[in-house]
Order: C-alpha cells, then structure tokens, then sequence
C-alpha cells in the first residue's frame, strides 16, 4: 500500500497538522504544538498553513457496501 499524504478528519481547523502526524505516525497534538512553535519564533507557519490547506487533498472516502 502506498503511503500518502491527506488532510485528516481529525482536524481542528482543516485537518493539516492531524494529516502531517498521521503520515509521519505521530500524535496530531505534537505536530500541532510544533507548527504554533514554528510560527511564533519568526517562521512561515501561517503561510505555510494557508498553502497545505490549498494542496493538500482531503483523504477519500471509503465505501462500505454490505455483500450480504
């Protein structure tokens, strides 16, 4: 299975971070906490925030039929 990077439903505002953490086999809250941390200390956070809600596509859901 190829491993692929996807915005999370796990989300608290667009599921960035949670699909970055779930992708590296993280806690979302660690890579969350790391994002605030790079923001605040002179970095692009926000704007690298806004480009990854723009690219990065929403994990497709998955059909669950019944073959009863």
């Amino acid at each position: 299975m190829e491993k692929r990077l996807y915005k999370s439903d796990n989300k608290m505002i667009d599921g960035v971070c949670a699909g970055f953490a779930e992708y590296l086999e993280l806690d979302p809250t660690i890579v969350r906490l790391c994002w605030v941390l790079f923001t605040l200390l002179g970095g692009a956070g926000i704007l690298a925030y806004i480009i990854a809600m723009i690219i990065m596509p929403r994990k497709p859901k998955e059909n669950k039929e019944n073959n009863v």
